[in-house]
């Protein structure tokens, strides 16, 4: 298990390459762990953990924010934590145009606020 994370944490900190590419070999790197193989909420926590002002968690509500308030539909096919970070980059370089300061966790919480407004929760 160490060192399958430690891969993660590696390739999710790794600067040389862009953050939705970075993202997507961290995602693929847990795949090996058990309970990792589906899904990305519980993979992209650990890997928002991993590096917390470059990553985002996944969560439905701010995939449902994406596709209703942005207009942005991700999909569900595999792959889709690297499309969702690919979003989230180009959310973040739009906001810290006003504010330098925002994280791509800013971005993934905002989401998840507006998600849950548009379900009506």
């Amino acid at each position: 298990m160490r060192e399958i994370t430690a891969r993660a944490v590696q390739a999710a900190r790794d600067d040389m390459t862009t953050t939705p590419d970075a993202a997507s070999a961290a995602r693929s790197a847990l795949t090996a762990l058990p309970g990792f193989t589906t899904g990305d909420a519980l993979a992209s926590a650990v890997i928002a953990a991993a590096a917390p002002r470059r990553m985002a968690e996944y969560d439905r509500r701010a995939h449902a924010a994406l596709r209703a308030v942005l207009g942005r539909d991700i999909g569900r096919r595999p792959g889709r934590y690297l499309r969702y970070m690919t979003e989230i980059v180009g959310v973040l370089d739009a906001v810290r145009v006003h504010d330098p300061e925002w994280t791509a966790r800013d971005v993934d919480l905002a989401l998840f606020w507006l998600g849950g407004q548009k379900e009506g929760a």
